[in-house]
């Protein structure tokens, strides 16, 4: 079977049929970065789910064996890390890794066009919303992965500090649900973003319309001025 190009071949639908024929594809995510994003929103959700079963009652009634759900928890959330260290290994991870942290004035623009309601969202391969989720959300993995850990060895800290780590973990997981409900939402709402992540491809019209800047971003143009924009 003939792998997508990008230069017009379409890619296959789940029942071998292509999807939307006659259609120019871009290449967006690899296979390793798709299985490292795959095998971290697992991971995630087992620690969401576990974590209510541990904090809301009728979940605790339903599924019972609360030790279990206690290890489960401990070990999915230390093990969450693990898919993006081991993606590492894929150079397409770590441009992308390096786009997500780099901002711009179009980025800037973005934001506060999205603040507006505006229709000027200017936007390399990652817009802004997407790198300030991703910031966000690495940042609180680690606050959750240290106060889990001061919450699971009681020696390594004094009661105070594990109060204040249980009140941090506490109040910072539900952000977590809330900003990660958020993200399916936004998926959910754009049928060909999560085709790029499920097949690896997008649709030409959809990487020129979304995401403007996304070749001149490769070139190294800055901003996405001239011809290196998404045609």
């Amino acid at each position: 079977m003939r792998r997508p190009s990008e230069r017009g071949v379409p890619a296959p639908g789940r029942a071998g049929r292509a999807v939307r024929p006659g259609r120019e594809r871009v290449r967006r995510f690899t296979r390793a970065e798709r299985r490292v994003h795959r095998a971290t929103a697992t991971l995630m959700a087992v620690c969401v789910l576990t974590a209510g079963c541990l904090y809301l009652p009728f979940l605790a009634q339903l599924v019972g064996r609360r030790a279990l759900m206690v290890t489960v928890h401990q070990w999915s959330g230390l093990l969450l890390p693990v898919p993006l260290l081991l993606g590492l290994a894929s150079r397409a991870l770590r441009a992308d890794l390096t786009r997500l942290n780099r901002y711009g004035p179009h980025d800037r623009r973005w934001l506060r066009s999205a603040l507006r309601r505006g229709s000027d969202r200017p936007a390399g391969k990652f817009n802004a919303g997407q790198k300030v989720y991703a910031a966000w959300l690495t940042g609180a993995v680690l606050v959750m992965a240290g106060t889990g850990l001061l919450m699971w060895f009681t020696r390594l800290a004094p009661l105070s500090w594990r109060t204040g780590a249980t009140f941090v973990h506490d109040w910072l997981a539900l952000a977590i649900v809330v900003v990660i409900a958020g993200h399916v939402w936004r998926a959910y709402g754009d049928p060909e973003a999560r085709r790029g992540m499920r097949t690896g491809t997008v649709d030409r019209e959809w990487a020129r319309r979304e995401h403007p800047l996304w070749k001149a971003e490769e070139a190294g143009e800055p901003e996405g001025r001239g011809p290196g924009r998404v045609r």
